[in-house]
C-alpha cells in the first residue's frame, strides 16, 4: 500500500506542473473537456469489463450531476484558467486548503465528524498561511492579475469540499468507478459547451508537448489515479490515505522550480509550511475518534453494497 500511496503522491503531484504544459498548447476550458472525455472513456471501459451497473438508483444519479457540475466543471475549470496566470506550485498550495473547507463543513453534515478545539487549530492555522503567501509581493510574480487568480483559485477547494462531503453522506452505497466515470463525461460535454462559446477564437495547438500532458493529465493523472485512491480507501483508513494531500504541494512546489523555472521566496515556503502544517494538524485531531468508534462512526465501518455484492473496485 505504500507503493500505491507513492505513485499517487508523484502522480498528483506532478499534474499541477503537467497542467501549465498543457496550456501552453491547448485553452483550459478546451483542456479540461479533453482530459475527462479520454478518462471517462477510459475508466467507462473498465466499468463495462468488470459489469458493475451504472445509474440503477436515485441518489447515484443525483451524485452524478453534484459531481458533474462542482468536481469536475467548476473545481477543475477554475484550476486550469487560474493557472494561466499562477505558478503551479502556489495553486498546489492553494488547493491544499481543500481538507481544511471539507473538516468544516463535515462539522455541520456529518453527524460522525464533529470539528475539535486541535482541528479548528489546524484550520486556523491552513488560513494563516494563505494569508502569508497574500502578503508576497505579487508584483514579482505577474501583477494584479495573479492576485486575482488566486483569489478565484480558492473557490476550487471550496467546490470540492461541497461535493466531497455530499458524496461522503449520501454516496456509500454507490460505486466509486459511477460517481467518477460518469460525471467526467458529463462534464467533457459541458465543459466542451463553455469552450465552444469562450474560446472559439482560440488557437489550438496538437504538438509533442500538448498531447503529451494531455494523456498524461487524462490517463495517469485521472483515470488511473483515481483508480488507485479508492483502492487505497478500500484497504486502509481514510485519515491515513488523507495523508497523501499534504505531500501533493511539496512535489508541486519542487516541479515547478526546477522544471517550469516558476519563482519561489521565502515567504511563499513559509505560508505553505503553514498550510501544509495547518491541514495536518486538522487531519490528525479529526482521526482521534475513529480509534474509538460508538454510535454512528461504526457505521462508517460497514462494507457498502457495491463491495460486500463483488462488483468490482
Amino acid at each position: 500500500m505504500m507503493t500505491v500511496a507513492l505513485v499517487l503522491i508523484v502522480i498528483w503531484g506532478t499534474t499541477w506542473a503537467a497542467i501549465r504544459i498543457g496550456l501552453e498548447g491547448i485553452p483550459p476550458f478546451t483542456g479540461v473537456a479533453l482530459r475527462f472525455a479520454i478518462a471517462s472513456a477510459v475508466l467507462l471501459a473498465v466499468a463495462f469489463l468488470a459489469r458493475i451497473p451504472l445509474g440503477r438508483s436515485r441518489i447515484e444519479r443525483r451524485l452524478w450531476l453534484l459531481n458533474t457540475a462542482l468536481t469536475f466543471c467548476a473545481s477543475y475549470g477554475i484550476v486550469y484558467w487560474c493557472e494561466q496566470y499562477v505558478p503551479s506550485g502556489i495553486t498546489a498550495v492553494l488547493f491544499a486548503t481543500f481538507p481544511l473547507f471539507v473538516a468544516l463543513l463535515a462539522h455541520f453534515a456529518l453527524p460522525g465528524e464533529r470539528l475539535t478545539p486541535g482541528g479548528a487549530g489546524g484550520i486556523l492555522l491552513g488560513f494563516a498561511g494563505v494569508g502569508v503567501i497574500y502578503s508576497e509581493d505579487f508584483a514579482s510574480l505577474g501583477g494584479a492579475k495573479v492576485a486575482v487568480a488566486s483569489a478565484v483559485m480558492l473557490a476550487s477547494p471550496v467546490v470540492s469540499a461541497f461535493a466531497t462531503v455530499a458524496v461522503k453522506r449520501w454516496g456509500k452505497e454507490v460505486h466509486p468507478l459511477s460517481i467518477s466515470a460518469v460525471p467526467m463525461g458529463l462534464a467533457a460535454i459541458l465543459m466542451a459547451g463553455v469552450a465552444l462559446a469562450a474560446e472559439r477564437d482560440l488557437p489550438i495547438v496538437f504538438d509533442a508537448t500538448s498531447v503529451g500532458a494531455l494523456l498524461y493529465l487524462s490517463i495517469l493523472g485521472s483515470a488511473l489515479s483515481f483508480s488507485l485512491w479508492y483502492w487505497l480507501l478500500s484497504h486502509a483508513a481514510a485519515t491515513r490515505v488523507s495523508l497523501i494531500s499534504y505531500l501533493n504541494p511539496v512535489v508541486a512546489v519542487g516541479v515547478g522550480v526546477l522544471f517550469l523555472r516558476e519563482p519561489i521566496t521565502l515567504r511563499i515556503l513559509s505560508g505553505s509550511a503553514l498550510v501544509v502544517s495547518g491541514v495536518a494538524l486538522a487531519a490528525h485531531r479529526r482521526a482521534i475518534p475513529s480509534r474509538a468508534p460508538r454510535g454512528p462512526i461504526r457505521e462508517t465501518r460497514e462494507r457498502p453494497r457495491w463491495r460486500r455484492e463483488g462488483r468490482g473496485g
